[in-house]
């Protein structure tokens, strides 16, 4: 499978980002680095963005995600919080490649006593029903805490995991990305 599509799509979430606000973030692991692209911000209806990464050993992962949002409140932390579908497709240099939509959410709680100071998590499972290729399932998990050095910067450090079940014969499954991650992100 050929990702040739994923400039495309970053070209057409640009171009959607110049209407509304939303950020640009970059993270790191040991082994891979991520870019991601989100077109609207915390006080939209609706988050939707995409993302690139790229794994030692020439493994690709795009993503794709698409949420409802809203502000909640959880205990006395106020809180953003989304539920939707995350595209996720990938080809490995092992000959794997597939993908699925996984179903899930995202959670992002501000911590009033420290402003600036907020923990954001993620989980997304997509069953064999929505996997194609080579994949069974698919499980992204993501953890950070994140703190803004300015108005429109924050730095943030935590911890990934991506994991896809492949359809070969027996228990396979590949752990396409994990490990502790740091990164940046430009609000606009």
């Amino acid at each position: 499978m050929k990702l040739h599509w994923i400039p495309s799509i970053a070209i057409a979430m640009l171009a959607a980002s110049q209407a509304a606000a939303g950020d640009f973030s970059l993270s790191l692991t040991d082994e891979s680095v991520k870019g991601q692209i989100n077109a609207t911000n915390s006080r939209s209806e609706l988050a939707y963005g995409g993302g690139y990464t790229y794994h030692e050993g020439k493994r690709h992962i795009a993503n794709i995600d698409f949420h409802a949002q809203g502000r909640t409140a959880i205990g006395n932390l106020p809180t953003t919080a989304g539920v939707g579908l995350r595209g996720l497709a990938f080809n490995d240099d092992d000959n794997s490649d597939g993908g699925g939509l996984a179903l899930g959410g995202f959670a992002t709680l501000n911590i009033p006593t420290v402003p600036g100071l907020s923990f954001n998590g993620d989980l997304h499972y997509a069953p064999s029903i929505l996997s194609f290729g080579d994949a069974e399932s698919l499980v992204s998990v993501s953890a950070n805490l994140s703190y803004r050095v300015i108005r429109n910067a924050e730095v943030f450090g935590g911890y990934r995991y991506l994991n896809a079940d492949l359809d070969e014969s027996g228990d396979h499954d590949i752990t396409l990305d994990s490990g502790v991650m740091a990164g940046l992100k430009i609000l606009f």
